[in-house]
């Protein structure tokens, strides 16, 4: 059975949501992130970048969530348009991969979780995160998906980060985004979508963000207090 490590973070939740789709059996395998669970020997012998989300596929080992998903998506033959959308599906997932996910990352980061409040830092990803939000917004207008009427492995990369909307941008950015909404909650509808959702009910993932966990999720922290 193909072996899924996971905690709730965006990246991890679109690969859970694409095996629902899906329906691989996979068994989910818990790593507590604010525990430091990603720097154990055992994980980064499967992903020495010490991140989540990794697949155990038979002798297959796949890290990084769009690898993760190209890979499966290429594997059962779901959700991966062929003909022309596919140039359109893999540049709008590098999109997603190398910009909506790394300047919402990092805007969360400066706003909510910095030792320290950097405005400069704060600036800029909030000012990059919007950005390519908006671009986002402004193509989904008349398509009810990614790729127009289709539904692809595209439409789940983008709502693992755009569950992620409101703590990054506040709840307000909905007004600014209503397309983006619009996919948002039609995924959710989603029974696929509910059930990776549920995985929040099946582990206890530590909730504090203490000293332990800042030193365990950054850790320049931790070199930096050595």
């Amino acid at each position: 059975m193909l072996k899924f490590y996971y905690s709730l973070a965006p990246n991890p939740m679109k690969v859970a949501l694409f095996l629902e789709e899906a329906g691989l059996p996979y068994e989910a395998i818990p790593v507590d992130t604010r525990k430091g669970e990603q720097h154990l020997p055992a994980f980064t012998a499967l992903n020495p970048n010490a991140k989540v989300p990794v697949i155990v596929d038979g002798a297959t080992t796949v890290f990084d969530s769009s690898a993760i998903l190209l890979y499966l998506a290429d594997k059962t033959g779901q959700f991966l348009p062929a003909g022309p959308d596919r140039g359109a599906l893999l540049s709008w997932m590098m999109f997603v991969a190398s910009g909506i996910g790394p300047f919402t990352g990092q805007c969360v980061h400066f706003k909510h979780y910095a030792p320290e409040q950097v405005p400069y830092a704060i600036q800029r990803y909030e000012f990059e995160a919007w950005r390519h939000w908006k671009i986002i917004n402004e193509h989904l207008a008349g398509k009810a998906w990614m790729l127009g009427d289709v539904y692809s492995v595209l439409d789940m990369a983008v709502w693992g980060w755009a569950r992620a909307v409101p703590f990054a941008l506040g709840a307000e950015a909905w007004e600014q985004l209503p397309h983006v909404k619009r996919l948002l909650d039609a995924v959710n509808e989603r029974p696929a979508a509910q059930r990776a959702a549920a995985l929040k009910d099946k582990h206890q993932f530590k909730a504090e963000m203490d000293e332990e966990a800042r030193r365990a999720m950054f850790p320049h922290l931790a070199r930096g207090q050595a």
